[in-house]
């Protein structure tokens, strides 16, 4: 009962901030869209932006000594990851280049291009860690597989032909998410295959080399029986301050769902406290069967000055949010910090006492509808309160959003998340999302929205 209390109280306070949000005399966030561009093959034409690659799902990051800030987005149109770089406020920041067009693959006939999936980081020492999930073409079988790769920029590299890459698994592979603890570096990703199982490796020479670790799936009794081939991983997150590290990750129950339903309806995170040798689990929070709270991933964040965590989720209409103050022992009372009828994708960030947790948004009440209009929002603890803003100044979307991944037969143009970072400097959030309302491109007498992705600067 006083969790459901405590649901509704929140939920009236934050109405109230929106009403409030809505009469703002400025935005609360610039918005500024990043066009990468490349020569199309003859039949295709994007407008108004000709030539321009498109982009979804992107991720940024800041770090390094001069707290450099680097984003990526997913190429809509050619095999290749977009990239950006420079610093906080820059409209835009540099181009760095096309990621991954060709990956090395051993083995003869084989080819790997990357932008199925892609994670990014900086390290204490100002290099880029670009994870990518590989798309693997073996001509001589005509088959496809997945692979996991990443790509190394040190400091000084100005574009991709300073960079090298390595292919880290090619034997199936899902989802990958990178994280920085100065110059040693985690990452994990799924086994495609029938286990779903989370693998990770870790690199203590700033992303030079990568070794296996213990899974953060395994040796948890009732919890790894759970999430065998019926999980959805969120993030891989490392704390500077403790150097332990933690994944997030959200479940059905062995038996009822597994291999029957991808309605996962707990949420849990793994830490390990010896830099990934051995893991231990806590539940975050438990709602009843089938009530799913994978849409899409589940998030997780850790405020380096405090050692705070930050979960959060969505069951399609309500965003959530756990913290832990002792190290992901226990967890509060989930409250919620969206008031939009149906919300989708959430991401979190936390620095300084404040968090930062976005998503899309629409007054819809599905995902579904054609006509639903969308929006990105903020939700902004600060001062011990939750208030919300608008990021996106105009919809980012109009029409439905897939949430099944590659089981949709449209509405996936917004893919399946984008990111929020905090900058160490200005203590500002800055917002990488993704606009299907910008460009458009024709391919066979058709045609097809063009996402592109937009940088948005708290102000």
């Amino acid at each position: 009962m006083r969790r459901v209390i405590g649901a509704l109280a929140a939920a009236a306070l934050l109405s109230s901030a929106v009403a409030s949000a809505g009469v703002a005399a400025t935005p609360a966030y610039s918005n500024t869209p990043l066009i990468a561009h490349w020569t199309p093959p003859a039949g295709l034409t994007t407008q108004p932006n000709a030539n321009s690659t498109g982009g979804s799902e992107p991720a940024i990051a800041f770090g390094g000594p001069n707290n450099t800030m680097v984003v990526d987005s997913l190429g809509w149109l050619p095999f290749a990851v977009p990239m950006w770089k420079g610093h906080f406020g820059d409209t835009p920041p540099a181009f760095f280049g096309l990621m991954d067009q060709r990956l090395p693959v051993p083995g003869a006939g084989r080819l790997g291009l990357g932008s199925g999936d892609a994670d990014i980081e900086v390290t204490s020492a100002g290099t880029i860690l670009l994870a990518d999930l590989t798309f693997i073409f073996n001509r001589t079988a005509n088959a496809l597989q997945l692979g996991v790769s990443l790509t190394r920029c040190p400091a000084g590299a100005t574009g991709p032909s300073g960079c090298t890459s390595t292919l880290l698994d090619q034997g199936g592979a899902d989802r990958q998410w990178l994280t920085v603890d100065g110059t040693t570096a985690y990452l994990t990703y799924h086994d495609a295959g029938n286990s779903t199982m989370i693998r990770a490796l870790r690199s203590t020479d700033d992303g030079r080399t990568w070794t296996h670790i213990a899974s953060p799936l395994v040796g948890h009794g009732r919890a790894t029986g759970d999430a065998t081939f019926n999980n959805t991983q969120g993030p891989v997150v490392a704390d500077p301050s403790t150097h332990n590290v933690y994944d997030v990750y959200a479940s059905g129950e062995a038996g009822i769902q597994k291999a029957k339903s991808a309605e996962h309806n707990n949420i849990w995170v793994a830490r390990s406290t010896d830099r990934g040798k051995t893991w231990t689990t806590h539940r975050v929070f438990h709602a009843a069967l089938f009530h799913g709270l994978n849409r899409i991933f589940p998030a997780l964040a850790v405020d380096p000055t405090s050692g705070k965590l930050y979960a959060t989720w969505s069951d399609e209409h309500t965003v959530w949010v756990s913290t832990s103050t002792n190290h992901g022992d226990t967890w509060s009372t989930a409250v919620p910090v969206s008031t939009a009828s149906t919300v989708v994708m959430p991401w979190v960030a936390a620095r300084n006492g404040v968090a930062h947790v976005v998503y899309y948004g629409t007054s819809a009440a599905s995902p579904d509808a054609t006509g639903a209009v969308w929006n990105v929002y903020d939700s902004k603890f600060s001062g011990g309160a939750w208030s919300i803003q608008r990021v996106s100044n105009t919809p980012n979307r109009v029409g439905a959003v897939c949430l099944e991944g590659t089981g949709c037969s449209g509405g996936r143009e917004l893919l399946d998340l984008f990111e929020v970072a905090i900058d160490p400097v200005t203590n500002r959030a800055a917002v990488i999302y993704t606009d299907t309302t910008i460009d458009t491109y024709t391919s066979a007498g058709q045609t097809h929205q063009l996402p592109e992705v937009v940088l948005a600067y708290e102000q």
